[in-house]
């Protein structure tokens, strides 16, 4: 059997990637889905969930790139004529599903690459690259609309498989035709010599079956991010310094991986008195609205009732005294979170310009203080450790 295609038959390296790519796509369609219906309840279930997660990613990321060495080769190559030329809106449909399929091939494993790489925590890629991706930043926005695109596309991808397989299906059943025949082992000549595919014609209906598969998804409200539910209405507060602009994050390390996330909504009532001498110079009460947070790709598992329990326990507190000590500054107090208050020191750099404070501080906190993660008992999933990095620009009130 020749290695190249002929207008009457399919060579041995078309069929190979053919039946590899079918093959790709058909297991990782199952780890997909097996990966997202796992249950995510014990360690155990967690470290199987990501498993399979991770599996499904290896896999996306081997079909995207057969993927692209099948359409070169077929875009370097004759196609087979169609059997039937005749039946033209049969042979329109096929060479419109065709486009729908190559054109998938590679949109969906690319959109779900591009939200990994956009995403901070859970599984990672089974490869030596591909974590990170050029000119993709990490961005949640970023990455919740490549996993939305990544779930268009992939309603495409099977709607494009249906079709083409139920085609398949009925020229070997109905027609008894050699075109399924032809795609199998060994050499199979059948076409018609005046037969010819189109190209435009199908490539302009398979934008618009894409565009139609994006104004759906735009319709049934997919793009417009998952809700958030209501924050936690948070006091105002009536503070000696302002805070102007800042940042209050954490840092939890998940599967061996460092994962960054922020509070949207938090507020601090701070009094503070800038001494040179050592001793208190102040105190500072920060409240935060735990639903507000925002944690890669696993922001809603991080707020469940099994960790930040954000629904049932919707605010945290930082109550603190501003010491002045010989080598810096420190805030000393507790943080209160899901009902357990454990102590916490955090050191701080301080810049002072006349009325405006700069603050830099970083404290870490035990996450089995606050019944944070119970069922995780080693840190093989995540780790005890959680680090908290505050910056902010505070400004003294007018009296």
């Amino acid at each position: 059997m020749s290695l190249g295609n002929a207008t009457d038959r399919y060579g041995a390296v078309a069929k190979t990637f053919h039946w590899i790519t079918a093959l790709g796509i058909f297991a990782n369609l199952a780890l997909g889905f097996a990966a997202e219906w796992a249950p995510r309840g014990t360690e155990g279930e967690i470290a199987l969930k990501t498993a399979l997660f991770s599996a499904h990613k290896t896999v996306g990321v081997a079909v995207f790139f057969v993927a692209l060495l099948r359409i070169l080769w077929a875009l370097a190559q004759p196609k087979p004529a169609p059997l039937h030329p005749e039946r033209r809106t049969e042979t329109l449909t096929a060479d419109t599903v065709h486009w729908l399929l190559y054109g998938s091939l590679v949109l969906v494993p690319l959109s779900g690459w591009i939200g990994h790489a956009a995403s901070e925590g859970f599984a990672r890629i089974w490869w030596p690259f591909g974590q990170s991706l050029p000119l993709v930043p990490k961005s949640s926005e970023l990455a919740e609309t490549a996993w939305t695109l990544h779930y268009v596309f992939m309603l495409v991808l099977v709607a494009s498989i249906v079709l083409h397989v139920a085609g398949a299906v009925k020229h070997h059943v109905v027609d008894k035709d050699a075109t399924l025949r032809r795609m199998l082992p060994g050499t199979t000549r059948a076409a018609s010599p005046d037969g010819r595919h189109g190209i435009v014609l199908p490539f302009v209906l398979a934008l618009a079956f894409w565009g139609v598969a994006l104004a759906g998804g735009a319709a049934a409200g997919l793009f417009s991010g998952p809700e958030g539910g209501e924050s936690a209405a948070l006091e105002d507060v009536d503070s000696e310094w302002e805070v102007q602009d800042g940042t209050l994050a954490i840092v939890v390390q998940q599967m061996g991986s460092e994962v960054r996330g922020e509070f949207a909504d938090w507020t601090a009532d701070i009094a503070f008195t800038p001494s040179d001498e050592p001793g208190p110079a102040g105190e500072v009460t920060v409240q935060i609205a735990v639903p507000s947070l925002t944690l890669g790709s696993v922001t809603s598992e991080a707020k469940a009732p099994a960790y930040l329990a954000a629904e049932e326990h919707p605010t945290a507190t930082f109550a603190a005294e501003i010491l002045r000590e010989a080598d810096g500054w420190v805030a000393d107090g507790t943080v209160t979170l899901k009902g357990q208050e454990a102590p916490v020191t955090m050191p701080f750099e301080l810049t002072l310009d006349g009325d405006t404070a700069e603050m830099r501080g970083t404290a870490t906190l035990d996450r089995r203080n606050y019944e944070v993660g119970q069922s995780m008992d080693s840190e093989d999933t995540v780790g005890f450790e959680i680090g908290v990095q505050v910056e902010l620009t505070a400004v003294r009130a007018s009296e």
